[in-house]
Formats: C-alpha cells, sequence, structure tokens
C-alpha cells in the first residue's frame, strides 16, 4: 500500500480577520499546493456573527477543507472529526479525478454500482489509516479566545491520542497567532504527538488583532520548509494509485 502524505492546517478561532492579506485567498493557494485548509469557529456563551460564519466558511472551501462553528466545551470531538472527515474527503478527490480518467469524463463514486462503490470506499478507508498525516495547527491567541484555550488545549491532545492507532505516521506542528513580534509563534515544531502541550497556552498573552491571513501564509512556509515526504497531490497521484493497486 502506498503511503503518501496528507497535509493539513487545522484554523481554530473566534472571529473574523482584520489585518493583513486576504485569508480566503492564501487558503486557496495553500490548496494549489496540496495542503488542505480546515476552520474550526469556536464560540462560547456568544454566537459567531455572520461576517466571521462567513470567513469560517469560505476559507474551508477555498482551500478544499471542511468547516465547522462549535461551542468550545464540544471542542474535543469536533477538532478529531473535521480531521477525519478532511483526510477522506480529500482522498475522495484523488479517486474521482482517478475515475474520471478510467470511466470518462465527470464520473465519481455516487456513479458507481454499489458493489464497485463498496470497493472503492474500502480502498478510500484504507488509505485514510495508512497515508501519513502533517497536521498544522493554527491557533487564535486574539483576547476573546483567552477564555477558550484550556479547551483548545485539550482538543489537541485528544487529537494525538486518537490518531495514535493509525498505521501511518501522524506529524504535528502547533503555530500561534498573533505572535509576540511576528505573525505567528511556534509552540511546537513536527512532532509525532502533541502530549507535551500541558500549560503550554496559560503562557500565552492574548492579542487584539486577528491577522489570519498572514498566519496561514506563514504556515504555507512552514509545509515548504519540512517536508521531506512525498505529496498526495498532483505529479503523486499516479504513484498514489499505482502503488494501492487502483
Amino acid at each position: 500500500m502506498g503511503k503518501g502524505t496528507l497535509k493539513q492546517i487545522l484554523l481554530l478561532t473566534d472571529g473574523h480577520s482584520n489585518q493583513g492579506e486576504d485569508p480566503v485567498a492564501i487558503a486557496a493557494l495553500a490548496r494549489e499546493e496540496g495542503i488542505t485548509v480546515n476552520v474550526i469557529g469556536v464560540v462560547d456563551g456568544n454566537h459567531l456573527n455572520e461576517q466571521g460564519i462567513a470567513e469560517i466558511e469560505s476559507i474551508a472551501m477555498a482551500g478544499g477543507g471542511v468547516s465547522q462553528v462549535v461551542y468550545a466545551k464540544q471542542l474535543a470531538h469536533t477538532v478529531q472529526m473535521v480531521t477525519r472527515k478532511a483526510m477522506t474527503q480529500t482522498i475522495q478527490g484523488v479517486v474521482n479525478k482517478e475515475l474520471s480518467q478510467i470511466l470518462g469524463q465527470n464520473q465519481e463514486i455516487e456513479d458507481l454500482s454499489p458493489g464497485k462503490r463498496g470497493q472503492v470506499m474500502e480502498v478510500v478507508d484504507e488509505l485514510g489509516e495508512t497515508m501519513n498525516l502533517d497536521v498544522l495547527i493554527l491557533v487564535d491567541t486574539s483576547a476573546s479566545m483567552k477564555n477558550k484555550l484550556p479547551m483548545v488545549q485539550e482538543a489537541l491532545t485528544d487529537l494525538s491520542i486518537s490518531l495514535t492507532s493509525r498505521m501511518g505516521a501522524n506529524r504535528f506542528a502547533l503555530y500561534s497567532f498573533p505572535g509576540k513580534k511576528k505573525d505567528i509563534d511556534k509552540l511546537l515544531d513536527w512532532s509525532p504527538q502533541l502530549n507535551s502541550l500541558t500549560g503550554i497556552f496559560q503562557k500565552l498573552s492574548s492579542g487584539g488583532i486577528t491577522p489570519t491571513g498572514p498566519a496561514l501564509q506563514v504556515a504555507l512556509q512552514k509545509f515548504s520548509k519540512s517536508s521531506s515526504r512525498r505529496s498526495l497531490m498532483a505529479g503523486d497521484e499516479e504513484q498514489l494509485f499505482e502503488e494501492s493497486g487502483m
């Protein structure tokens, strides 16, 4: 079975950006580079306003990912669900592209007979368990997120634990924004687990601005600097499906 790498940015925020580049445009650029952008909007007693929700959905759509607005107390389950769902969605996208080349234009998984569809979904599920996974987590630490950060920490630890059963290798990196002197600050470099997060968010100072676009742009640079593994997208699709037997 092939071992391509699924690359994700997981953005946790509770409001719309208010400084720097357009985050939707940066998310679209990430998608072009084979990196899926998922966005979780975190709320507590107050709902996000329409502008904030629209931006969350637009960033995820441009980044080919999943968006979800959730109350902070439900964050742990949501982080796991969004990560898993985005993995399956990304793999299905590549499978659909491969099917269209084999069966003809506009042919997708849903167009197959139930038996064939079941076989293809088995391959999708197996790839989700065996492919390597790189997740760069980008946490909004603007002033309004301060009370939610302990739950963010708990959710990320749970995410790390929930993915340990996968056969593929997991790598996580954790950054916060706005940074003290830069757009983002590194909290954890690429690591196979997030168990070392204990107390890390209590040490962060919260800022008033939300430079989501610049933060996403720097996150892309972190992928290009760190990635020595094969990408799932573009020129690697043929190799992926040769190895997976499709």
